[in-house]
């Protein structure tokens, strides 16, 4: 039976010091965390860290595995986050989550603690200056910054199995997970609009990199969990989402396809003869009906071969059932909006918008091009496009529609608050977040799988979390509850 797919977003957000004489990326993006952590930062170990483990068994000749930036600002939060400054961006690591619902609660968090991240960076700036983040993949000039996924395997499906089915689905998924883009970039020629932010940058199938030749199917063998039972699917294919219907079935679609893979229930082998060309074929397609061809030789819209992986999706749902993928319920509506949006993307595209991200801005933008006479090359249009993941309240044009009632919600906004200082119970993330929130002073440093605490006496005692399901409310709840210090906690836990 497949694992358990916990799963999480790592989100590169866009940044921009205005009003400065040095705009340093860095600089912007260290004031911004510094300013949200006004308290004791709790850092994080890099001890486990292993970004250059491939999972292929070797690196391609060549290959520059990822650097570890240990010297930059890093810090974990009481809702069992990571928030960090990667390479010249701010970066929000959500909390482990059970499933696709409650990562869509954790993913809107983050946004808003980017949004007050911001409010509270005003302080250490000059009145003329400001720091201004947007939630999108690309500056429009060459740059693209990811999006990640990460979802918990079966370390016994060999990774070739993996890839084979993987390929299709990324490069057909983005039909609903695509957020959207006003022309094309890295040598993609003339482009009006189209559905993804990040498929022009894709030049690999298969690799380890995430800045450069970026593969479609990425092969960082880093767990975080119990390398002999676990590997972690680092996805590096998807956009960033603002739409939390997009969010919902990006990562719930994908759990279900994770675990029909490790139950070997794909029995068609759907492999494309192209993969990264046909990915930009079908992002460049707003109207989703370019075909990719096959391997076996016939050719398939991405809708159609999206529909191929949801009748597959249903049957095991009837077969083996959803309790791998967040549970029956969750999946199950899953399911029912993965079929709908398909239903919909078939008769029309324009019938999604408030729930597609890329459906939703190109309705903006033509309201837009409408009302003022507007060209697709009109720069106002590549500045509504990047107004659109602003994410500051007053001036992002998605917020605007959400005000308006023009955007659907799956979650309320009272769970999205909580969640920006509250772990998620059902995952380890419990456990790293109620140590954070009850002894930060004895938090001496804390990664995924493990947390050091200084107890009061030598040495210091390294917690390990290998299993992503173990922590949870359910299980250590009543510790925090019994325990007044982190001495007692550790002893509790040692018997």
């Amino acid at each position: 039976m497949a694992v358990p797919k916990v799963c999480g977003i790592e989100t590169e957000y866009g940044v921009a010091l205005r009003g400065a004489a040095d705009a340093n990326p860095v600089l912007a993006s260290s004031m911004l965390i510094n300013a949200y952590v006004e308290h004791r930062k709790v850092g994080w170990d890099f001890e486990d860290e292993s970004p250059g483990r491939d999972a292929r068994g070797f690196a391609r000749e060549g290959a520059a595995p990822p650097e570890i930036e240990t010297h930059l600002v890093n810090t974990v939060l009481t809702n069992g986050a990571r928030y960090y400054v990667d390479h010249a961006h701010p970066e929000y690591s959500t909390p482990e989550c059970a499933n696709a619902l409650e990562l869509v609660v954790a993913d809107k968090a983050g946004e808003r603690i980017l949004g007050r991240s911001m409010q509270a960076s005003r302080r250490l700036l000059t009145p003329e200056q400001e720091i201004v983040v947007y939630k999108n993949n690309t500056d429009g000039k060459g740059n693209s910054y990811g999006t990640h996924e990460n979802y918990l395997v079966d370390r016994t499906v060999p990774f070739a199995t993996l890839v084979r089915h993987l390929l299709p689905w990324f490069v057909t998924r983005q039909v609903f997970t695509g957020a959207g883009k006003v022309g094309g970039e890295n040598g993609s020629g003339k482009i009006e609009y189209q559905i993804s932010q990040r498929a022009d940058f894709f030049e690999e199938e298969v690799g380890l990199e995430t800045t450069l030749k970026r593969p479609i199917v990425n092969t960082r063998d880093e767990p975080h969990a119990d390398p002999q039972k676990y590997r972690r699917l680092h996805v590096i294919v998807g956009d960033a989402n603002l739409c939390e219907v997009a969010t919902f079935l990006k990562v719930g679609s994908t759990a279900i396809l994770l675990a029909m893979i490790e139950d070997d229930f794909i029995d068609k082998d759907y492999s494309i003869a192209t993969p990264v060309a046909a990915l930009r074929g079908v992002s460049h397609d707003p109207t989703c009906r370019t075909t990719v061809e096959l391997v076996d030789g016939g050719t398939i819209t991405a809708v159609d071969l999206q529909w191929e992986f949801l009748r597959l999706a249903q049957k095991y749902a009837d077969d083996v059932g959803l309790e791998a993928c967040g549970g029956d319920e969750i999946a199950g509506q899953v399911l029912e909006r993965w079929e709908a949006t398909l239903a919909g993307l078939e008769r029309d595209p324009r019938t999604l918008d408030g729930k597609l991200d890329w459906v939703t801005k190109q309705s903006l933008l033509d309201a837009y091009r409408e009302r003022d006479g507007l060209e697709w090359d009109d720069p106002k249009l590549a500045l509504l496009d990047l107004q659109y993941h602003d994410v500051r309240p007053g001036r992002s044009l998605y917020e605007r529609l959400v005000r308006a009632g023009k955007v659907e919600r799956l979650v309320e906004e009272e769970d999205v608050t909580n969640a920006m200082t509250e772990p998620p119970p059902t995952t380890r993330a419990y456990f790293r977040g109620r140590c954070l929130a009850e002894w930060a002073d004895a938090v001496v440093a804390a990664n995924w799988d493990s947390l050091i605490l200084d107890v009061g006496s030598d040495p210091l005692r390294r917690i390990p979390m290998m299993e992503p399901l173990r922590g949870t409310q359910a299980h250590v709840a009543s510790l925090f509850e019994e325990c007044t210090t982190p001495a007692e906690l550790v002893a509790r836990l040692a018997s």
